[in-house]
């Protein structure tokens, strides 16, 4: 029998009134993924894969982690800022474009990556992509005034 959680994490992706529970999976990530001692999270309780991303503060130079739904594609990840359909880009990923290298945390290994803020065709082919795995992100994208989201890829080094 195969896990049902991805399928209905899904569906429930594409209801706007979800995007709007962001104040509350963010300090419930933080007790998943302290209870879990980094090797889970939300998300990857709802069969979505996630990872835990450090990057060094642009303007305080402190490391900075948040955990952000990812996307494989073959030996690198995706993620994209979306937040939560929010009108203005998270600070994460201005975080991520001031930087070359970020550290991840993803099904409980530790790791270095370099970071690309992806553009031009290929940020259309990992856009296609990554609305193929998460349906959600058009519905983000709608609600956020049709902000163009920045997309990172993550290869490791």
């Amino acid at each position: 029998m195969s896990n049902p959680l991805p399928a209905l994490a899904r569906l429930l992706g594409r209801q706007p009134w979800v995007m709007g529970l962001g104040w509350a999976v963010r300090p419930l990530e933080q007790v998943v993924r302290w209870a879990s001692r980094g090797r889970r999270g939300v998300l990857d309780l709802a069969g979505l894969p996630s990872l835990e991303i450090t990057v060094v503060g642009r303007k305080t130079g402190l490391p900075r982690t948040t955990s952000l739904l990812c996307v494989p594609n073959g030996e690198s990840l995706v993620v994209i800022g979306s937040n939560w359909g929010d009108a203005r880009h998270p600070v994460w990923s201005a975080n991520l474009r001031a930087a070359d290298t970020a550290t991840v945390r993803w099904r409980g290994e530790r790791f270095t990556v370099r970071v690309e803020q992806v553009r031009g065709v290929d940020r259309k082919r990992l856009w296609d992509l990554a609305v193929e795995f998460w349906p959600g992100y058009e519905m983000e994208h709608a609600l956020s005034g049709f902000r163009e989201f920045r997309i990172f890829e993550l290869t490791r080094m």
